[in-house]
């Protein structure tokens, strides 16, 4: 595969190397897609909540969770023989965002969770992306296996582009995240095909 652009280590006989960005609301299982799919042990900042978050962190909608990442998640993940994605997950709180800037910076796309019970935790990753014209998905994650709304639902709801992929996974399995990245990859060089053979 052969993305292009400075943004993509690519040489002729050599492996692909990607960046990618794990984003969304709080709790919403990006440290969990991470661990589920990297191939490494994969590194996380996750840090114990305590009271000084109480009042910060709305924890109402997430309450069996004890454990906050404050700066980033990192994973690998090898697609196949000639292709290396690299994961980086976005803390999800507000107070954390100045880190996104630069935890975008060279990635080819972005992944963005959603639980569909709580929707509106998701838009300001999605603003965030459509800003800076990186290319993005949506993928539902399916708390207890269970898919509350359909694709075209949530599409609806979040006001998004036709074109941006809505997919639905399972954080916990490896299986399940390794499609959303592959869906992911695909929009990406499908994006940038038609950029390439678009009219001047």
């Amino acid at each position: 595969m052969d993305f292009g652009g400075s943004d993509v280590a690519h040489r002729p006989g050599r492996v692909t190397s990607a960046k990618i960005v794990i984003a969304g609301g709080f709790g919403v299982g990006k440290t969990t897609l991470v661990g589920s799919v990297s191939e490494i042990t994969p590194l996380t900042t996750e840090a114990i909540m305590t009271s000084a978050g109480v009042g910060v962190d709305d924890t109402r909608n997430v309450p069996g969770k004890t454990t906050t990442t404050v700066a980033m998640d990192f994973g690998r993940i090898s697609i196949d023989r000639d292709l290396i994605l690299y994961l980086f997950g976005t803390p999800g709180q507000t107070r954390f965002w100045f880190m996104w800037d630069e935890l975008v910076r060279g990635a080819i796309g972005a992944v963005v969770m959603v639980d569909t019970r709580r929707l509106a935790d998701c838009f300001a990753a999605i603003d965030f992306f459509e800003h800076r014209r990186l290319p993005y998905l949506v993928a539902i994650n399916c708390f207890d296996g269970v898919q509350y709304h359909n694709a075209d639902d949530v599409r609806e709801a979040l006001a998004i582009s036709s074109d941006v992929p809505v997919v639905s996974c399972d954080a916990r399995t490896r299986e399940s995240t390794k499609n959303v990245l592959i869906s992911l990859v695909e929009y990406v060089l499908s994006m940038r095909r038609s950029r390439a053979t678009a009219p001047a």
